[in-house]
């Protein structure tokens, strides 16, 4: 640029022959970009050596006033509580939300997650993430703040909100063996989340405590969704000996187990009982209502804001982590086994 002038992205527009708003969505990696325009961009960028990083964007003018949130979908109702929860906290603060989403794609998160701590926003929450813990590395190196919802990295050194998985999903098999059910399957969450390690070690735990045999075959891969979770309850129902009731590591997936349930004919709870985990707000409305895990996940996004702005407040601040208590609600699928 002439004179050493830093150039922005209103010089990138005027040289790609876009908008200033198309530079900017395509720099912070959104998705719905034309590949031959986002080629464009890149390319003026890299002729001008424009730097998208946050010491660029301080010196062009202080911090964002944005933070940066990373979820998987928007399709889940899940998600859309905890993102509730994110908005609710931030409108008390200076801070305004630019949201990402990955569709569970692992290079999508780190790509999103780089534009982000490249210069999109001062800060990242990610939402139950599939992100590397070497990403997270990066992050931690570039002292960029960031905190986990519902997620816990392997070398425990990240801020995180997570719930006592373990306690609840114990609670949920333990209800249905109070209710004299014995075989009792288990549709897994995707094997990557704390989460849903937590939930399968909470339903193993009860069982042993109940002298109950673990059997392998009585556990199926349903993760988080409503249509694995049928293709798992499809599996567990045509077994020659079938469970009595399943208890479905999240909502979705026990919603997808409900619709196979009736396509065997059987009734609930009379011929097969059924739990959940999340109590999303349709786990009350399908019928029977869905007896379930409740999680605090408008807390959990609120929780997590809180954390974030501690952060931008005190770069030195220590790690912390927030567990919030979950709790079993009764309502119409659980009933005792027939005779």
């Amino acid at each position: 640029m002439p004179g050493n002038k830093m150039p922005t992205i209103y010089d990138i527009a005027k040289e790609a022959g876009v908008s200033y708003s198309t530079v900017s969505r395509t720099l912070s990696g959104f998705e719905f970009v034309k590949e031959s325009t986002r080629e464009k961009v890149l390319a003026a960028s890299q002729k001008l050596g424009y730097v998208p990083n946050q010491q660029a964007r301080s010196l062009a003018g202080g911090p964002s006033n944005l933070i940066g949130v990373l979820v998987p979908t928007l399709s889940n109702e899940y998600i859309t509580q905890i993102i509730h929860g994110i908005d609710d906290e931030l409108t008390k603060s200076n801070y305004n939300l630019i949201l990402y989403t990955t569709n569970r794609h692992q290079g999508k998160e780190a790509t999103y997650a780089a534009a982000i701590m490249n210069g999109a926003a001062d800060a990242l929450l990610l939402v139950a993430p599939l992100i590397t813990d070497p990403y997270l590395d990066v992050l931690r190196e570039q002292n960029f703040p960031y905190v986990l919802i519902d997620q816990a990295d392997q070398s425990d050194q990240s801020t995180a909100v997570n719930t006592t998985n373990r306690k609840g999903a114990y609670e949920a098999t333990h209800h249905l063996i109070r209710l004299g059910h014995r075989r009792i399957g288990f549709i897994a969450g995707l094997p990557q989340l704390n989460s849903a390690i937590e939930r399968f070690s909470g339903y193993k735990a009860a069982l042993a405590d109940y002298d109950l045999p673990f059997c392998e075959e009585y556990v199926a891969l349903g993760k988080f969704t409503s249509g694995n979770g049928y293709a798992a309850a499809q599996q567990l129902l045509d077994m020659p000996t079938p469970p009595t009731a399943i208890f479905a590591a999240n909502d979705l997936s026990a919603f997808g187990v409900l619709e196979a349930i009736r396509e065997h004919r059987l009734r609930i709870p009379e011929d097969i009982s059924l739990v959940g985990f999340d109590d999303i707000p349709q786990a009350a409305m399908v019928y029977p209502k869905l007896t379930t895990i409740r999680q605090p996940l408008h807390q959990m996004g609120h929780e997590g804001v809180k954390l974030i702005l501690e952060m931008l407040a005190d770069p030195a601040m220590e790690l912390r982590r927030i567990t919030l208590d979950t709790q079993l609600i009764v309502r119409d699928s659980c009933a005792p086994p027939r005779a």
